[in-house]
This record gives structure tokens, C-alpha cells and sequence, in this order.
């Protein structure tokens, strides 16, 4: 297997046949301690074993994987038939498909029972590029958020998403991971944090801006408001990895001191993160101003995921303009 260390600016390509990218070899890395721990791992696949992470697990315990093949609904069925045997199914899939194509397997056949059923969505966002808006997922947060008994946790690194899934092992109740390509680059040292799910992780307090991240745009947005920082301004960041449940708390204590709140996301603006942050401030009105930043409300382009970034400002230089106009 050839280890790539970065895609080309040109490149559009997802993936190669036979490249492994280092990113995906975490979600594996979760999957083996939690099964060698203890935990009834069954991982579930529409034939997508190797670009959705589960190569490494499926290596080394090959009897606890299935592929269905390219049945997505069926898949989540399955999954939460085994989830009533005692069986603990984590079903990695895209994240366009398996978020929406299976919403209603998800709704009725695992959150209206709260079956122990993990969601691995992966590809994420504008991460297809080329393959199309049918691949994109800009919706996925915003279809799953209003199921209740759903948690959506959004990790902006591979190793955040390890101490995610891994914060898993008590938790009752579906879990869906919103993840990305296996190119995110790197937040958090391994093994440098604990993860809660729940609880936002906070980088840094502004009173100018606070910015409030998932997913990709965490990365740019730390290095803009360490470069902003540095002029003397004062950009506050917090990662909110779980967007469901939300930390109401580290909403409400941001909101309390910077003048804006800045939300960034790698969704449709309408249901992902920036409205539930929203629906927070809107019940807890206080003095900061709220400006959601994300896809405005339409088909996202087609073209390579770097450009897509781009033209989304969801890049460095791309937010960075955003907090400049919302400091004025």
C-alpha cells in the first residue's frame, strides 16, 4: 500500500486504488481497541471497505466485518437487527447517502428504539469535488438533527475522531460521526486530550469575535485567529465537535463577553451548526451578534475540493476575510 502525504492542489482525484491515507487508518484504530476492550464490534459497509477507513480492522478481524454491498438501507437495518442482539454496529458509509438515502432506516429502524448503532459518514462536506452535488453532503447535519435520540459529532482531525469513537463505548443511544476525506491536517497531538462528548473544546477566548467551528474549517480558523491574535486582536475559537447534544454552556459564556459570534461550517447554513447555535442565542438573548458562515442555501459547485474551499471562503485566507468583516 503507497502512503500519500498530501493531495495536490490540482488533483481532484479521492483516492488512488491501493493508497492509504493516514487519516484512515484512525477510525480502524478505534474499531480494534474498542472490539480488543471488550466492546461487541460488528463494522457494517456498503462495499466501501478501504475509502471508508475500516481496511485496517477489517485486516486484523476480518469475522466482524460485513459487506453489503451496495445497499445502504439495508445495511442500516441489518445494523440495527444485530444492535438488538446486544452487538454494538458502527456502518461506515458516505455521508450524502447514508445520511439521507437511509434517514428513514435511521429514523424508525434505529433512533425510534435507541439502538446502539454508530454512523461513520464519511466524505463530508465538499470533500467529493468532482464526483458532484449528488456526493456532497451539506445537508446530512440538518436531516439527522431534528431525530431525537441522535447524537452528531463533527471531529476536525483524525485524532480527535479516534478519542470520539472511543468516547463511545458507554454511550447509549445512535452516534453519528461526520468525518472527512483522510486529509484534514492535524489539531490535536495524539493522545494529548480526553474526549466528552457534549463539551466543546475551547482553543482560545476572544471579546471581539468568538469563532465556533466543526469539522474541516477548525484547522483554518485556528490559524486565522492565531495570526489575528498576533496583530493584537482578540478572536476567540471554540472546536464544537458534538453538535448534538450542544454545550449550551460554552455557547451562552462566549455569547456573554465577545461583541460577535462567528459559526463556521462546511454545511448548508440552514439546520447544520450555525442554527443551533442560533436557536441557543435566540432563547438566551444577550449582547453579541450572530454571523453564520457555511453554504448559503444552495447547490454546492462542482470542481476540485481545494477550489471548492476556495471559492466557499471555508479555506485560511477565505475566513480570514470573514472575521475581518465581521470585527468592523
Amino acid at each position: 500500500m503507497t502512503k500519500l502525504e498530501k493531495l495536490s492542489e490540482g488533483s481532484w482525484h479521492y483516492r488512488m486504488m491501493g493508497d492509504i491515507f493516514p487519516d484512515l487508518l484512525r477510525p480502524s484504530d478505534a474499531l480494534i481497541d474498542l472490539y480488543e476492550g471488550g466492546t461487541p464490534v460488528v463494522a457494517l459497509t456498503p462495499d466501501l471497505i478501504y475509502s471508508g477507513g475500516l481496511a485496517k480492522f477489517y485486516e486484523k478481524h476480518p469475522d466482524r466485518v460485513i459487506n453489503t454491498g451496495l445497499s445502504e438501507q439495508n445495511t442500516v437495518s441489518m445494523a440495527a437487527g444485530l444492535a438488538t442482539t446486544g452487538a454494538t454496529p458502527w456502518v461506515s458509509g458516505m455521508s450524502a447517502f447514508l445520511a439521507l438515502l437511509c434517514n428513514e432506516q435511521i429514523r424508525m429502524d434505529v433512533a425510534y428504539s435507541q439502538q446502539n448503532v454508530r454512523f461513520l459518514g464519511h466524505h463530508t462536506g465538499l470533500a467529493f469535488g468532482f464526483y458532484g452535488s449528488s456526493h456532497h453532503a451539506t445537508e446530512d447535519i440538518g436531516a439527522l438533527r431534528s431525530i431525537a435520540n441522535m447524537t452528531i459529532i463533527s471531529p476536525s482531525d483524525d485524532n480527535q475522531q479516534y478519542a470520539a469513537m472511543m468516547a463511545s463505548k458507554d454511550y447509549d443511544g445512535p452516534i453519528y460521526y461526520r468525518t472527512g476525506r483522510g486529509r484534514n491536517p492535524e489539531v490535536y497531538e495524539e493522545g494529548s486530550f480526553t474526549f466528552e462528548i457534549g463539551k466543546a473544546h475551547e482553543h482560545m477566548k476572544g471579546d471581539e469575535v468568538t469563532i465556533i467551528a466543526c469539522g474541516m474549517p477548525v484547522h483554518p480558523s485556528l490559524q486565522v485567529a492565531k495570526k489575528l491574535n498576533a496583530e493584537g486582536h482578540s478572536v476567540g475559537l471554540l472546536d464544537m465537535a458534538t453538535i448534538k447534544p450542544l454545550d449550551v454552556d460554552a455557547v451562552l459564556e462566549a455569547a456573554s463577553r465577545s461583541k460577535v459570534i462567528l459559526t463556521i461550517e462546511e454545511h448548508n447554513v440552514l439546520g447544520g451548526l450555525g442554527s443551533a447555535v442560533a436557536e441557543v442565542m435566540a432563547e438566551n438573548p444577550g449582547n453579541a451578534r450572530l454571523i453564520r458562515h457555511g453554504i448559503k442555501d444552495e447547490y454546492s459547485l462542482i470542481g476540485p475540493p481545494t477550489h471548492l474551499y476556495g471559492h466557499y471562503k471555508l479555506d485560511e485566507a477565505g475566513i480570514e476575510s470573514v472575521v475581518r468583516d465581521a470585527m468592523k
